[in-house]
């Protein structure tokens, strides 16, 4: 598969087949002052949405007629297994950002999960119903989400063989967020490729933990 990082929480991933998936896609006119990001133009099968704020559920900026998943519980759409896990944008169990889904998505024999704004770490039934995590798509910038240290325990709890960062400040999100590099700070198998994608197959999977950064394409 190919994972490309539009920008925020938004990724593009491309199946072997050509089945195409979007997650997160964000909306910049709800943000005019602090995202900076092109609009999103991806044509996509599928949508993913982990919740309904303006810079993760613009679903309408994906053509191609996608179906749009937005719910917890266990989804099979056009060669995506897709499972929705029930979580929190917070850590006051909704009360302050209300809900979140984790999406954990298998594709070419890998899976995929997808935090969208988590606010909280795992607890054991969570990460037990997110099951085994090849690659893992985090955010940690921390103010809306975990913050980085938070961020590095759920990449503890979960595993993940590669780590690819999301939601967090660079020069085109000035949100009050930290930059990256706060997460990546003592952090071993840090990979910078300088391109908005990575295409990983069973046969060239890494063999040890590596936390991957890529550049926004937007």
């Amino acid at each position: 598969m190919k994972i490309e990082w539009i920008g925020h929480s938004c990724f593009l991933v491309t199946a072997a087949s050509g089945r195409q998936l979007v997650t997160d896609p964000y909306d910049i006119s709800a943000y005019p002052d602090q995202l900076f990001y092109q609009p999103v133009s991806a044509t996509a099968d599928v949508v993913t949405l982990s919740h309904a704020h303006g810079d993760h559920g613009n679903a309408a900026a994906v053509s191609g007629d996608p179906v749009v998943i937005t719910t917890p519980g266990v989804h099979e759409v056009e060669g995506f297994t897709i499972r929705g896990v029930p979580t929190f944008h917070d850590g006051e169990q909704g009360s302050s950002r209300g809900e979140n889904v984790v999406f954990v998505i298998g594709v070419d024999g890998l899976s995929l999960c997808h935090l969208g704004d988590l606010g909280h770490e795992l607890q054991p039934e969570q990460v037990r119903e997110i099951g085994p995590v090849d690659v893992l798509l985090l955010p940690v910038g921390g103010t809306f989400t975990i913050d980085a240290a938070a961020a590095g325990r759920v990449q503890r709890q979960l595993e993940a063989a590669v780590t690819i960062p999301m939601h967090f400040r660079n020069r085109q999100c000035s949100f009050p967020i930290d930059g990256v590099d706060v997460f990546l700070e003592g952090k071993d198998g840090v990979e910078r490729p300088g391109t908005s994608f990575v295409e990983l197959t069973q046969e060239n999977f890494p063999a040890g933990p590596k936390i991957i950064v890529l550049e926004p394409a937007a």
